[in-house]
């Protein structure tokens, strides 16, 4: 104790001098404790300084001083100084003399953190109830930790309600208090069940990867990693979302319109004076609008149908999958509030109806029915992949739980083309053109894969890309720009090159009008549903009829797992595809894969993965047909220090490589396979077969905090077609790792040939320097240098900002982005967020990135030739090669201030085919508590290889929304825009130089309501265009829209209405003129007769000439709040038998006031 030590010190102590100082406590070496406290002597008469890790001590520290007047000695004893994980300095100087010190290291002690429902951990699926988290910290004692620790939550669905302790962290945030926390989760609109992830995150903490989940999103490592003492403490836990059988709710309308056809002023405007209905005289149009939900029996119906368009068609008249609006197609860029929407009922024709409900057996997936748009997830489960299908789809879908079968089916009829797309990213965020124009909207996936550089064929993560908060794709001209940049590299932690790729598929408009459809159906049975044991066994069909081709696909897979962390995986797939080259074409694939703890500090992994040439599958995992692959791993932990690795891999090439195209045929118009003229599958070219056997062996030893790691590798590749690939070479392998301190890791890598060189494998040097900034986010700095071999000499730089992110989990920031009355959150990340990672201030963070590759890593590998391509159609990605270049970024990004946010980024890539500059800027809040901006400017060329001499695509946004708050009589909008080619395509070099265009597009309209009865309101918009054909033509145009609008109400059945439009192109002498005028009378509240007169004309000079028409028109519209039986008919709350009555809980006696009082309050009042 520090009594006893400063006793024992006060006896033996000799004198000392002014400049002299004795630390008696702590003594150098481990502590398990985050705190000490530290024990000096030190001459009566000197004065000393403290230092923790270079940092004075904080006078606010407790202290205690004793002097011993025989020795003129003081002992000062100071309690509780806190210390920092890892290395500690603590340094006590005496007046002028040296400094002494003594260095400590903090022993941390293992924990485990363990998080758990409160109660039932199912809840409604209603999108506001909300389910209580309770978790514990413990020592490995069992005893509950005492110092405070900050735990981040993610969940797979729903979000997190209340403060988040640290909103500039990923994912949600509380903090522990004496090894105990607690959070609330509101529940989401879907009914599903969700993993919840608690974790202890610190800086340098390494994240475990995880097996895949579902096969949008995947984890395959190439090697086998060991538990380390430096991974993050976290734990799961799961709850469910149930079908909410809520109270049956209608709304609806239903309106019935006599009068002379084409002069229906309030419905469509493509309608009004139509050319092709203006002269059919008298017509009866009859209409309706309906939604529906609520309980039948123990299922929840939703529906909804619209006669008049499809449920998803836009007020551009445009028809997407998935009605959910990017960023860019709202009218305006703000409205001035924050309320969100959510789109129950997406469908591309006039009906949704889907009936649902909680399965009766405990665990299983909703059972529901349904007609509208959908994703196909039940036929992507975490075992599959050769038969996995991702895609978005309209038609019919169920899934029904018939004990432990599952049953699963869908259909969908006139499916449009399908492509797959494959992109190499060049290290900027876009634009990146895929190989169609016109794409189906909302139909398209976006994935990022990750595959060795030298090893095409085997993808060893895959990420799901949402659009909005990812990135914001042009259906029309097929671009993807995306939030951040997209680096060409990557190196992993076992010091293996990756390369990047943007995998893409989507429906197009094609021009085959054949019938065309898609019916699939899947059983599983499930062996178990208990949470992280779930095991299935399933089979599956899916046929594709395109007209001109068909595709069929059928297959088997099972998930069963293997001790605690162990699993094992089948799968068989067979495709029948019909080749635009080879005509039907069968295939099979094979995948089996155990993993798993053999017995304890020994793991293993074993695989078999096998593709044959003529499969096809372009909705999965992108891989490599006519490829085999097997072979094991064995990882030990021979003591608390020392590891040992093991492998063999086999791998044999024996399909056809894609055709290699020149930059000529690449850019011939009249060529079939130019990007001009894309195909479904990329043109077959030269056969492969080749094998490769690899042999590894190495040991990892610990040393301190260090590692090193010495391994031996040896390649035997046979070429039986050429000599290409025909070599038996060995490689010394040694990689070192050193923690310069808790943030900063030196790492360092080189593979020596011990003989001849390895085509594919040269002699390579990797250096690199890790800085842990933030926890879960790293600065990472890497340098390679390749010799000889195919790479040539050749090297790669790079830095850049890395997230660890857990796949699945749902770490969206989009509350970061939100601004109360303002905008909501999705909005704000859509404008502003640009979801950098790197925290250099509470709400303040950037994002630095570089990127350099010397020379183009093009040429030959064992799955078949890489050339320069802007893309990769089909599955043959390993085609794509690495194009030479220098691309860099820095961005930045402020969200502090509740009432204002904005960020800017700028990009750019420079390499001997072209440049491309990314820069984008954006500001919103609000101005004052009725006035909210936003201010946005973007700018990018083509990334795409080959492309780079498109021209630059600009557009500027600018919105003002105006709502008072403390009064709503007036609101106003307003909206300026600008955009600069924003219809540049590939084709577009075809032209001579010259071409290209901009707009400005100019809107505003506001309402005012003075009163119950008056309402008015009014819009002007103008688009000023400009087309360059080519250096000395041009063409400018302006086309105008006003609009005005007045609504009376004479009582509350009576209301009268006029209403007027113009639309003009003074350049084309075009002018539409249109007005209404109109009075209703209420029959009942909710039946409404109306009588007006409507009038239209168009004056169009250089198509239709001039045409008009006018006449009365009878309406009646009633509104819809039932349907049978009375579902939907809201059920009034009878009225009370006998008024409550409120007792006082005290009297209080009225004061008297006297004179002076009253003069003293009117005195107060002035």
């Amino acid at each position: 104790s520090a009594t006893s030590a400063t006793q024992s010190a006060a006896t033996s102590a000799a004198s000392l001098g002014l400049d002299e100082v004795r630390i008696l406590a702590p003594q150098p070496g481990m502590i398990a404790e985050n705190s000490t406290n530290l024990i000096v002597q030190y001459n009566a008469e000197s004065q000393v300084q403290v230092s923790v890790n270079g940092q004075p001590l904080d006078p606010e520290t407790r202290t205690q001083i004793e002097r011993d007047e025989s020795q003129n000695l003081i002992t000062q004893v100071w309690y509780n100084i806190p210390l920092k994980k890892g290395e500690n300095a603590i340094a006590v100087s005496a007046g002028n003399g040296t400094p002494v010190s003594v260095q400590l290291m903090i022993e941390q002690a293992a924990q485990e953190i363990v998080i758990v429902p409160v109660g039932d951990p199912r809840v409604p699926a209603d999108g506001r109830s909300t389910i209580t988290l309770e978790g514990t910290i413990t020592k490995e004692s069992g005893e509950l930790i005492a110092e405070d620790t900050v735990v981040t939550l993610t969940a797979e669905a729903g979000q997190f309600v209340g403060a988040d302790y640290d909103p500039d962290q990923l994912g949600f945030q509380v903090l522990a208090r004496g090894g105990q926390f607690s959070a609330r989760l509101q529940s989401g609109l879907d009914a599903l069940k969700v993993r919840i992830r608690a974790a202890i995150e610190t800086l340098g903490a390494k994240r475990q990867r995880t097996p895949r989940v579902t096969a949008e999103e995947e984890t395959s490592p190439l090697f086998l990693e060991l538990p380390e003492a430096d991974q993050e403490v976290e734990a799961y836990t799961q709850v469910e979302f149930v079908t909410h059988l809520r109270p049956s709710l209608v709304s609806g309308v239903v309106s019935l319109r006599i009068g002379e056809a084409g002069t229906d002023f309030w419905g469509s405007r493509r309608e009004f004076l139509a050319p092709d209905s203006i002269d059919d005289g008298t017509e009866l149009d009859l209409k309706g609008a309906v939604f529906a939900t609520g309980r039948v029996g123990e299922w929840l119906f939703t529906g909804a149908y619209n006669s008049d368009r499809p449920l998803n068609e836009n007020c551009d008249g445009v028809t997407q999958l998935f009605q959910a609006p990017q960023f860019c197609e709202k009218q305006y860029s703000v409205y001035g509030d924050s309320s969100t929407t959510d789109y129950l009922t997406p469908s591309t024709d006039s009906v949704y109806l889907r009936l649902e409900r909680s399965s009766l057996v405990p665990g299983a997936e909703a059972d529901f029915a349904m007609w509208g748009d959908y994703y196909t997830q039940e036929f992507s489960r975490a075992s599959q992949e050769f038969t996995a299908t991702s895609r978005a789809l309209h038609g019919f879908k169920g899934n029904y739980n018939l004990g432990n079968l599952q049953i699963s089916a869908l259909y969908s009829p006139d499916v449009d083309g399908f492509q797959r797309d494959t992109i190499p990213p060049d290290g900027t965020s876009g634009y990146y053109f895929l190989s169609r124009r016109q794409l189906v909207a909302g139909s398209e996936n976006v994935f990022i894969e990750t595959e060795e550089l030298n090893r095409p064929g085997t993808v060893i993560e895959r990420k799901a890309l949402v659009r909005g908060p990812d990135y914001e794709i042009d259906y029309d001209r097929g671009t993807l720009l995306f939030r951040r940049p997209i680096r060409r590299t990557e190196f992993d932690p076992f010091g293996t090159t990756l390369v990047k790729r943007i995998v893409v598929t989507y429906q197009f408009e094609g021009d085959d009008n054949d019938e065309t459809n898609i019916y699939a159906g899947r059983l599983q049975y499930n062996f178990s549903h208990d949470f992280e044991r779930e095991s299935w066994a399933g089979v599956s069909y899916w046929r594709e009829d395109q007209g001109a081709q068909d595709f069929e696909l059928y297959g088997a897979d099972f998930f069963v797992p293997l001790g605690e962390n162990g699993r094992i995986v089948g799968e068989y797939a067979h495709s029948s595809n019909d080749s635009p080259f080879r005509g039907i074409v069968t295939g099979n694939a094979y995948r089996l894969e155990v993993s798993g703890t053999i017995i304890p500090a020994i793991i293993g992994r074993a695989y078999y993965r096998s593709v044959e040439e003529g499969f096809a599958n372009n909705a999965t995992t992108s891989f490599t047909p006519g490829q085999t692959r097997y072979g094991a791993n064995l990882a030990a932990q021979l003591s608390s220090t020392t590891s040992l690795h093991v492998g063999y891999d086999h791998e044999d090439n024996f399909g056809i490589a894609s055709e290699e195209l020149s930059e000529r045929e690449l850019f011939d118009p009249f060529n079939p396979d130019s990007i001009f003229n894309p195909n479904v599958e990329a043109r077959p070219g030269s056969r492969l077969d080749n094998s490769l056997t690899t042999i590894r062996a190495g040991v990892q030893q610990k040393i301190g905090n260090s590692d090193l790691t010495l391994e031996y590798v040896n390649r035997d590749r046979e070429d039986h077609i050429g000599d290409t690939f025909d070599s038996d070479t060995s490689q010394f392998v040694s990689r070192l790792n050193v923690p310069i301190n808790e943030a900063l890791t030196f790492r360092a890598q080189n593979e020596l040939n011990l003989n001849s060189s390895d085509p594919l494998y040269p002699n390579r040097t990797t250096l690199g320097l890790d800085w842990a900034i933030y926890p879960g986010v790293t600065l990472q700095l890497a340098h390679q240098f390749f010799d000889g071999g195919l790479l040539n000499d050749n090297s790669i730089t790079s830095l850049n900002t890395i997230m660890e992110r857990q796949l699945g989990e749902n770490t969206s920031l989009t509350s970061r982005y939100s601004v109360i009355r303002g905008y909501n959150g999705m909005i704000g990340q859509a404008a502003i967020g640009l979801n950098h990672r790197w925290v250099v201030a509470p709400g303040l963070r950037i994002n630095l990135g570089y990127e350099r590759i010397a020379n183009n890593l093009f040429g030959e590998t064992a799955a078949g030739p890489r050339f320069a391509q802007p893309f990769a159609v089909g599955q043959s990605a390993a085609s794509l090669g690495l194009a030479e270049g220098d691309s860099y970024s820095i961005g930045i990004e402020y969200t502090a201030n509740p009432d204002f946010q904005a960020s800017a980024r700028f990009e750019h890539r420079s390499s001997s085919s072209g440049d491309n500059t990314v820069f984008s800027a954006a500001a919103a809040g609000k101005l004052s508590p009725a006035l909210t901006a936003l201010f946005r400017y973007q700018q990018a060329s083509s990334a795409s290889r080959l492309l780079e001499d498109l021209g630059d695509t600009a557009s500027l946004k600018l919105g003002l929304a105006y709502r008072n708050p403390f009064d709503d009589r007036f609101n106003a909008l307003l909206r300026y825009e600008y955009r600069k080619n924003p219809s540049v395509i590939p084709e577009t070099l075809l032209f001579e130089s010259g071409t290209g265009s901009n707009d400005h597009v100019f809107s505003g309209e506001g309402i005012y309501a003075p009163n119950w009865r008056w309402e008015f309101y009014g819009k002007f918009a103008l688009r000023h265009s400009t087309s360059d054909l080519a250096e000395n033509f041009s063409n400018s145009s302006t086309v105008y829209l006003g609009q005005l609008r007045a609504t009376y109400r004479v009582g509350y059945r009576v209301d009268l209405a006029v209403e007027g439009r113009w639309i003009g192109q003074p350049s084309a002498d075009f002018n539409e003129w249109g007005w209404a005028l109109e009075g209703g009378y209420y029959l009942t509240p909710d039946l409404r007769v109306g009588v007006g007169y409507s009038f239209g004309s168009v004056d169009d000079r250089d198509f239709s000439g001039y045409r008009s028409e006018g006449g009365p028109y009878l309406s009646l519209t009633l509104k819809v709040n039932e349907l049978f039986n009375g579902f939907g008919r809201q059920r009034v709350t009878p009225p009370q038998q006998q008024e409550s009555q409120i007792q006082p809980v005290a009297t209080t006696e009225p004061a008297t006031t006297t004179a002076d009082d009253e003069q003293g309050v009117n005195n107060n009042g002035n």
